[in-house]
């Protein structure tokens, strides 16, 4: 069963909100508006991308990764500090030196239990670097951050200064490691599951337990694995370097927690840029419903606007309901190969999974196959959808870091609206829908239950906070994300007076390396934070949609 990432790596990342499409046009100071992997050591930059552009639901426990920090750290309650070490193996080696950042696992209870967090510095590719680095703030939360630097450095993040990339606490190559393989495993076998079926929902629920009771019973401290501590460690690891300087970089998840930091850690930020942006402030199990909303319908809308497309699959909105209806009235049963072949996989096609397979932003369905993989179904052609559920049937087991998913989405993301929020939530993005699939925030079905079971206190009262600061900021936007809605960007502009912000049509999450422009504007601003060059962005479209005949 696909989670949700509201950035990074296996799940799916988070959705928010928003009513509009977007532009393409930068927006300087948004005016205020009411809102919302391959085997290991063979993956190709296409096989990561696709990683890194989930939500949660694939990963686990790397092998040989310690699951307690290994003695001669830090006495507890002395300094963070930065030990030199080898660099972690990768599907692709890193390129640079690598270590790790000792810190207190909760810094309420400082003599405590330290904690490690791999850190890769990688050179600018300049003769003559800047001195102020940039360092990245991975999604998820619990993607992999080091699976991300192939992107980075192909999007010339590095171009001009170094590049600093942090496993956050609990995720691969740091020390604990929150994965949890048992969710994993219990993923590969919903693919063959009705998605909302309360059954299901015990599935999920009880795989999560036993992650929970594992780690621990292991001493490891849950509640410490939350966004204040996460922004913490990165304001320690600047001082550690010794570095005066620096410039930020995030997205989606990587968003809340760079929001986050900058706000509780202002001190020695250069600017931050964000990308996929989910604001601190209104995040949220409702809040997933409307990005849902708002990158679908700009899917509809892109293909209205292209003759060929709207000509050959009218009336997307209705003909999605209808199907929506049908497969969760009567799912469907298959028995497919996966996206990249192999042993035939079964797998249940239903109203939730559907809606799901879309909200995966192109991990799975691909932007432009969306009206012609809708059409299919309605014609009675499932193959393509099909298809896609089963890519989730062989997940990358201990990869990802369900438990700081979880973690932080039960403290900071669900106390403070009830199951029947996130019902009324869907009814109003998509009225019409039944409301066994609109009951379940998109990538976090049952996540009420589960967190019931995660059991970690509430911190909404200080992380759901918005973010004033002046320091330049640029924010990036893609239309067709549906898990972190492209308004999200200037509403979180609006008490940034400092900030520019780009939509960027036609690309889904994780604008960066998907898109030229938008890899263009980022270097710009890391040159001049004040005035980055947008010039690209209104030259942007969609492409073109797959036409069947």
């Amino acid at each position: 069963m696909a989670e949700h990432d509201i950035g990074s790596g296996p799940p799916p990342s988070f959705s928010g909100t928003g009513t509009g499409t977007g532009t393409g046009a930068p927006v300087r100071s948004p005016a205020r508006h009411t809102p919302p992997r391959l085997g290991r050591g063979t993956r190709t930059k296409a096989a990561l991308l696709a990683v890194c552009l989930g939500v949660l639901g694939t990963v686990g426990a790397a092998p040989g990764s310690a699951q307690s920090p290994p003695a001669g750290g830090p006495p507890p309650g002395h300094p963070a500090r930065f030990v030199p070490g080898p660099c972690p193996r990768t599907p692709e080696p890193v390129p640079g030196r690598c270590g790790f950042l000792e810190v207190p696992e909760n810094r309420e209870r400082p003599r405590g239990r330290t904690i490690r967090l791999a850190v890769a510095i990688i050179p600018a590719a300049s003769k003559k670097p800047a001195p102020d680095p940039v360092v990245f703030m991975e999604g998820g939360p619990g993607g992999d951050a080091f699976g991300a630097i192939p992107f980075l450095i192909d999007s010339g993040v590095n171009r001009d200064r170094e590049l600093i990339v942090v496993a956050q606490r609990g995720t691969l190559h740091s020390q604990p490691s929150l994965a949890c393989p048992e969710m994993d495993r219990f993923n590969a076998t919903a693919v063959g599951l009705p998605y909302d079926a309360p059954s299901t929902g015990r599935g999920l629920v009880r795989a999560a337990k036993e992650c929970r009771d594992r780690l621990t019973a292991e001493g490891i401290d849950l509640a410490a694995y939350n966004t204040t501590e996460n922004a913490a460690d990165f304001a320690a690891l600047r001082k550690a370097l010794g570095i005066g300087k620096w410039n930020v970089y995030g997205y989606s998840y990587g968003t809340d927690l760079g929001l986050t930091y900058l706000r509780r850690h202002s001190r020695g930020i250069r600017s931050l840029a964000i990308d996929s942006v989910v604001p601190p402030q209104v995040v949220s199990l409702p809040w997933a419903w409307d990005s849902a909303q708002e990158g679908i319908n700009a899917i509809f809308a892109a293909c209205e606007a292209q003759p060929a497309c709207r000509s050959r699959y009218p009336d997307l909105s209705r003909t999605l309901t209808r199907q929506v209806r049908r497969l969760e009235a009567k799912p469907l049963r298959l028995t497919v190969p996966p996206p990249g072949g192999g042993t035939p996989v079964k797998v249940v096609l239903d109203g939730g999974t559907l809606v799901n397979l879309l909200v995966a932003d192109g991990r799975l369905v691909p932007s432009a196959d969306v009206p012609a993989a809708l059409y299919e179904l309605a014609a009675g052609n499932p193959e393509r959808l099909a298809r896609a559920q089963a890519a989730g049937a062989t997940p990358a087991v201990g990869e990802f870091a369900h438990g700081l998913t979880h973690s932080v989405a039960c403290a900071e993301w669900v106390p403070g609206f009830s199951k029947r929020d996130v019902l009324k939530a869907g009814r109003r993005a998509f009225p019409g829908w039944p409301d066994s699939v609109l009951a379940h925030a998109p990538q976090l079905p049952f996540e009420h239950d589960l967190c019931r079971v995660w059991n970690v206190p509430d911190r909404t009262a200080v992380q759901r906070v918005a973010t004033h600061s002046k320091v330049p900021a640029l924010i990036i936007t893609g239309t067709f994300d549906a898990k972190t809605g492209a308004s999200w960007g200037p509403f979180a502009g609006r008490t940034l007076p400092r900030s520019t912000a780009v939509v960027i049509p036609g690309i889904t999450h994780w604008v960066v390396p998907q898109n030229p422009c938008a890899a263009s504007v980022l270097r710009s601003f890391l040159a001049r934070p004040t005035a980055p060059d947008t010039g690209c962005v209104p030259g942007v479209e969609p492409k073109p949609f797959t036409i069947i005949p």
